[in-house]
């Protein structure tokens, strides 16, 4: 049993004070996990391979960053940059994989039509026709190649920029793997170009967010007064409680949205399986698709939550903020909400910080006995955006764990290649990630 023990099936450190913590993601065909010290992105390739890319990660929270608020602040802007990251690997891989199964069946259709012109041209007009029409049908199927290229980039393109606004997350290039059997690891990439930041795209989902989540809100609040000719200042505690409700609908609403599309639900069944394999990993068990099976999508410290709460909390701090600043009247209720928006963004931060202690708090204290109803309001919006995970997919998950783990339990390799297994079998009897030097 050798292999048994050289696998992370069963943790050393989960008996003691040092078990490191792991948080995770939902990725497009594939989950992220991340630990103090490993960041590993697994993905089902269409051949029913896991590509594994895993590095390791420093340590923020020093310092002042352990500071209460302050830490969590660090905290969701390092959520955004490595979920950011995640994305855009997973979104690579589903990229080359829809231009690899368009390319076949492209090539395949249009060699029935090569095959039925060319029997058609030769019984009706002979050898010279059958060869125009054969160079007609490579001139037809190299534009068809080229028509599926440019739809599968788009169709990437598209679908990640609505998983990076969903996921409220937290880039590379990528090269394609190649083979290499000394770990039992299946394949390893050269990875390069790998750690280069794109600013510019985590810039967009910062701007994307604060419209989504903040202004849009506001702008429906303002228009709800109207409507309805509500006597209510745009610092008063009534409008504040007005753009919490608009808030929540908002974000619910689209959820329930695009819950809807094929691609999103998938994402949201690799949501359930990536908390029912922490709640297995947390509970120390043996990290088996049957005990994570077992288990619930639903986990305190979900990102989902995270949403709603800074919804709740917005409300109180806007209102604390609107009671002390000086009122807002220029005469003009547009003018009013611009202001009030830009004098709220700053605080924004603040705000991200109350709700990551808030969050901690409940997923420390709160899990059990009557205190578990604080938690209801966050589950509830969760069976939105979890979903009962196959076993394929939580073979994913927990193999997202384990690559985690093999650094967390002392694997030092300088090595940053992406690795392939063949099957979720070869990666729990693998005694190391990667092929040791």
């Amino acid at each position: 049993m050798s292999e048994e023990k050289a696998s992370p099936d069963r943790e050393p450190a989960a008996k003691t004070p040092q078990k490191p913590y792991i948080g995770g993601q939902a990725l497009l065909e594939g989950v992220m996990m991340r630990s103090p010290a490993s960041l590993a992105m697994v993905v089902r390739r269409r051949d029913g391979s896991l590509h594994v890319r895993e590095r390791p990660v420093k340590d923020y929270r020093r310092g002042i960053a352990k500071v209460p608020l302050i830490r969590g602040v660090g905290s969701f802007v390092e959520s955004l940059r490595i979920g950011h990251e995640a994305l855009r690997f997973s979104a690579e891989q589903l990229e080359k994989d829809m231009e690899a199964t368009e390319r076949e069946n492209a090539a395949t259709s249009v060699a029935k039509i090569v095959a039925e012109a060319k029997e058609t041209a030769a019984a009706k007009t002979g050898a010279g026709a059958a060869s125009k029409v054969k160079s007609a049908a490579q001139t037809l199927m190299t534009l068809i190649g080229s028509a599926v290229n440019t739809a599968a980039t788009f169709g990437a393109t598209f679908n990640f920029g609505l998983t990076t606004l969903l996921t409220s997350s937290d880039s590379d290039a990528d090269s394609d793997s190649h083979s290499n059997s000394g770990s039992g690891s299946g394949a390893a990439s050269s990875g390069s170009g790998r750690g280069e930041k794109k600013s510019g795209g985590m810039g967009f989902v910062l701007v994307i967010m604060v419209l989504f989540i903040w202004a849009l809100p506001q702008i429906a609040a303002a228009l709800a007064k109207r409507a309805f000719h509500l006597e209510a200042n745009v610092q008063s505690p009534a409008f504040q409680a007005i753009t919490g409700a608009f808030k929540l609908t908002i974000v619910i609403g689209y959820m329930l949205l695009i819950r809807r599309t094929e691609m999103v639900r998938r994402m949201f069944q690799y949501h359930g399986a990536e908390h029912k394999t922490i709640s297995c990993y947390e509970a120390e068990e043996a990290l088996t698709v049957e005990n994570a099976r077992a288990k619930t999508t639903l986990h305190p410290r979900c990102g989902t939550t995270f949403l709603v709460m800074v919804a709740l909390v917005s409300v109180l701090v806007f209102t604390g903020l609107g009671a002390v600043l000086p009122k807002i009247d220029t005469g003009s209720a547009v003018k009013d909400n611009i202001i009030f928006f830009f004098v709220k963004l700053p605080f924004i931060p603040v705000i991200a910080g109350l709700t990551f202690e808030l969050q901690r708090f409940f997923a420390r204290y709160c899990t059990t006995g009557p205190l578990r109803a604080l938690l209801w309001p966050g589950f509830l919006v969760q069976k939105i955006t979890t979903i009962e995970p196959d076993d394929e997919q939580l073979e994913v998950a927990l193999a997202s764990l384990r690559a985690t783990l093999f650094r967390e339990k002392g694997e030092q390799s300088a090595s940053s290649s992406d690795v392939r297994f063949p099957t979720y079998e070869s990666i729990v009897t693998a005694s190391r990630l990667r092929k040791a030097a």
